[in-house]
């Protein structure tokens, strides 16, 4: 029996100690601060190593054991201990023992630079990012609209602010809302904005000339990236605006929020938890060490000339106030995939999805064809842009093999008819109750290394005001079937989601049949 009690002890010990977590890649010279936190229980002898150096570890601590402990400091609230440890950046294993007995072991591949491996989640986190709790509001109203047809309704929010706007976006040219930011700023409300540093194929001019625009007028704009940047890419579409929000598929300049292109869906509410915690997200992005002010980068940049949209579009869904049961707001990294997933796992009849792309080896795809084989009936509608045409193109194939086996589900590339220019939304409307809208692209780069924000609306009547969209659209991206012109898409919106017949006949004289 005391032999057994012993033994007992000593797993009780070993329990509590742990390698929690390591940061082996700081962006520093010669990895000056790099670090492995380690927890030991009570007694003594306990020793970790990286088989080449061992260092002696106090008991009943929390460490973080560095060769420069000073520098260390910096990246950790935990206190730092000197260790002579060389943590290899592209790979090692590190070992925990007690008198000899091996407690615990970590062992990881090549390190990103800056981040932090967790040891039992083993995600690799940018040092700085805090990754956020789904938050859910109360029941409330919000205004739902889609793109291109009102692009008056961001621009008057922005034009109405009275204490303070957050802005967050990906990349910004728009005229009309930096001209509503000035005068904002001019009337004495504090003005912010958030953007992405290195947006693919770069900054344009016209970005750069609105930037300077807002910056001489006292407009606070910062840019996030760089090597060390918390973030692949910042994608996030969203405003606070005094005690209301904005959240968007589309992007700060005429393509987008400026009505003159883009396909896309938005939200808008007056909410105090919504408008609280997106300010903590806008605070924990803009105030971190990878973001510097427009004036101290502009220098150091070089831009690349852009033709802005001016295509011109009707406005056939006009925004459309409705009762919410609640909003769940979900960011990424953190939450937002897997709440997405687990939303589309919850469908019982159907499942309407828009996006630019969806590539079939992501768990997103897998999860659509999963509830289709279910039962559900899922359609996916995909950009026409011509740089997505060949993926999307596949995608159709094998979903429409898919279709021809028996399974309930069918995707088509976006046919415009005159509505907007290209898809750029990224959402999907669940069973008519749940709309998710949104800047996640869905795939796992996004919802793992940029930042994303996402609404989960629950709400029937938002849900029918996206599927209304919806349907139309997808009826119009019919390969064999007619084009509505914008008079029979207005009528086509009038009907319930999936319910709506045409007869050929009756509109015989004004249906535009594609060549």
């Amino acid at each position: 029996m005391p032999v057994t009690a012993q033994s007992e002890s000593a797993q009780a010990v070993n329990a509590t100690s742990s390698i929690t977590s390591v940061m082996p890649n700081p962006v520093t010279e010669n990895d000056a601060g790099e670090f492995v936190i380690v927890e030991t229980g009570p007694g003594s002898q306990y020793q970790l190593t990286d088989g080449e150096t061992t260092v002696t570890l106090p008991s009943s601590s929390r460490v973080a054991i560095s060769r420069h402990p000073d520098i260390a400091a910096e990246y950790t609230n935990t206190t730092t201990q000197y260790g002579k440890l060389w943590l290899a950046n592209g790979g090692e294993e590190l070992i925990l023992t007690r008198a000899g007995q091996v407690i615990d072991t970590l062992a990881y591949g090549r390190a990103p630079e800056e981040q932090i491996l967790d040891a039992t989640t083993q995600m690799w986190t940018p040092h700085g990012l805090i990754r956020r709790p789904e938050v859910r509001t109360t029941p409330s109203s919000a205004t739902v609209f889609v793109l291109p047809d009102a692009p008056q309704l961001p621009l008057n929010v922005l034009s109405n602010a009275t204490d303070r706007v957050l802005l967050a976006g990906y990349t910004f040219a728009s005229p009309s809302v930096a001209e509503a930011l000035i005068s904002a700023t001019k009337r004495g409300v504090n003005v912010e904005i958030l953007l992405e540093r290195g947006p693919v194929g770069g900054i344009s001019t016209q970005q750069a000339r609105s930037l300077d625009r807002l910056v001489a007028n006292g407009v606070s704009v910062r840019l996030i990236g760089g090597s060390a940047s918390r973030f692949s890419f910042h994608h996030a579409k969203y405003a606070v605006v005094d005690s209301r929000v904005i959240v968007l598929t589309e992007n700060w300049k005429p393509a987008g929020t400026g009505g003159n292109d883009s396909r896309g869906w938005g939200v808008t509410l007056d909410d105090t938890t919504t408008a609280a915690e997106l300010t903590a997200v806008f605070r924990h992005d803009a105030d971190g060490s990878d973001t510097r002010p427009w004036s101290a980068i502009r220098q150091q940049m070089t831009f690349v000339d852009a033709e802005p949209a001016i295509g011109v579009y009707q406005t056939d869904s006009p925004p459309k106030q409705v009762s919410v049961k609640h909003i769940t707001i979900l960011t990424a990294p953190g939450n937002a995939g897997e709440a997405v997933r687990d939303e589309l796992q919850t469908a019982e009849r159907s499942v309407r999805v828009i996006l630019p792309r969806l590539d079939p080896s992501e768990s997103y795809f897998q999860t659509l064809v999963a509830i289709a084989r279910q039962g559900v009936s899922v359609r996916i509608l995909l950009s026409n842009a011509w740089y997505d045409a060949r993926d999307n193109e596949a995608l159709v194939e094998q979903v429409t093999e898919l279709h021809a086996q028996g399974v309930p589900i069918q995707a088509r590339i976006a046919r415009p008819a005159g509505q907007f220019g290209k898809i750029h939304a990224k959402g999907a409307v669940i069973d008519n109750e749940t709309a998710i809208v949104g800047s996640l692209n869905w795939n796992r780069h996004a919802e793992t290394k940029n930042r994303e924000v996402v609404f989960a609306v629950e709400s029937g009547a938002a849900a029918r005001y996206y599927g209304r969209v919806f349907a139309a659209d997808w009826h119009n991206a019919d390969p064999h079937g007619p084009r509505l012109t914008l008079r029979e898409r207005g009528v086509l919106l009038t009907g319930a989601v999936g319910a709506v017949t045409i007869a050929l006949g009756s509109l015989r004289r004004r249906v535009t049949f594609a060549s």
